[in-house]
């Protein structure tokens, strides 16, 4: 089994705590060209959902979506966030305890969620579903708990997102690594997924790329990297040398974004 979706692996190395996905989000925050932001393109996907809904995050991570949108979300929402690492949980409580809004946490593995069918108006999951090794269980076990004309909320990326880093990892590493990763649910292989299980799926794609000023946080960014785990610390002064270089000839180091949303509907 791929670490990318190991559950153990995961749990307790990968997302022990919030401190990989954090490398990662930051980035995202300060060096983004889309002013707009994610977590609230996001959450605009959201606003037909019923204003007394329940509402289910799998894979919530340190909570950003719920407290970057706090000051969004209705009174009447009924919210449960839930993630595999009881790690990434207690990130999630204690950057969302101060904001007053009352949440339910709970440890739960997709692929066996532990409530009745028809419970929730909405699941998100965001960023995640290419980390459930067996996702048709994990689909089907979604649809199950939706109500009739719920949703799902599929964010992920396509097949170009971050492609420097990808071939930065590949001229870096000593001993490069066999085979080529593949991406187990894409904007372009996911709505085939989803349609196994729910009749209307729409795709909806973020415009964005990342134009990074700065050469520590973009380190720190490949650090948290499951494709980037192997390399040494020989090989990571390799790429911080390619990596000044690139700052000091264009004053920026432009890398290839692309994601998504699918909303898919039960009915």
């Amino acid at each position: 089994m791929s670490r990318f979706t190991d559950p153990n692996y995961l749990k307790t190395d990968q997302y022990r705590d919030s401190s990989n996905l954090d490398a990662r989000v930051v980035i995202h925050q300060r060096f983004s060209t889309n002013s707009y932001g994610w977590f609230d393109w996001v959450f605009d996907h959201l606003t037909s959902v019923p204003a007394n809904a329940h509402v289910l995050e799998l894979g919530c991570g340190s909570g950003v979506l719920w407290k970057t949108c706090a000051e969004r979300i209705p009174a009447g929402w009924t919210i449960t966030l839930s993630d595999l690492s009881g790690g990434m949980l207690d990130s999630a409580w204690r950057s969302l305890v101060v904001t007053g809004r009352a949440y339910k946490f709970e440890q739960i593995d997709a692929q066996s969620i532990p409530y009745p069918d028809g419970t929730f108006d909405a699941v998100i999951a965001n960023h995640m579903l290419y980390h459930v090794p067996d996702r048709k269980r994990a689909l089907a076990e979604i649809r199950r708990v939706l109500k009739d004309d719920g949703r799902l909320m599929a964010a992920t990326v396509g097949e170009t997102h971050l492609k420097e880093m990808g071939a930065w990892i590949k001229r870096a590493s000593i001993e490069p690594r066999q085979g080529k990763f593949t991406q187990p649910f894409t904007l372009e292989n996911g709505g085939d997924q989803l349609r196994e299980f729910f009749s209307d799926v729409t795709t909806d794609r973020y415009e964005d790329n990342l134009k990074v000023t700065e050469v520590a946080p973009l380190l720190d960014y490949i650090r948290s990297m499951v494709s980037a785990e192997h390399l040494s610390a020989e090989e990571l002064a390799k790429l911080e040398s390619e990596f000044c270089a690139m700052l000091a000839r264009d004053g920026e180091i432009f890398i290839t974004k692309d994601s998504g949303l699918f909303e898919a509907r039960k009915s």
